[in-house]
């Protein structure tokens, strides 16, 4: 019988690990030299936004938060700098 991990115990585990990988990625980014820099952390924000819409499916304030994402990850991937 294989023991059976509780989802609400796992959903913090996974969302800390996800918030270390992210910060991780971002100091790596962050170390590119520019244009890559803000193409690379632009297109970090606009895919968390896609990911955002695609999972909030039936949730409108998910899927409006992706969309402020997608947008602020373009404009920081194009305008800034």
């Amino acid at each position: 019988m294989k023991p059976k991990l509780n989802p609400d115990l796992l959903r913090p585990l996974l969302g800390t690990i996800g918030l270390m990988i992210g910060f991780g990625v971002y100091a790596v980014a962050s170390d590119l030299p520019q244009p890559w820099q803000r193409l690379s952390i632009g297109a970090m924000f606009a895919l968390l936004g896609v990911s955002a819409v695609i999972y909030g499916k039936g949730e409108r304030w998910i899927q409006v938060l992706g969309g402020v994402l997608i947008a602020y990850g373009l404009l920081r991937a194009f305008l800034t700098g």
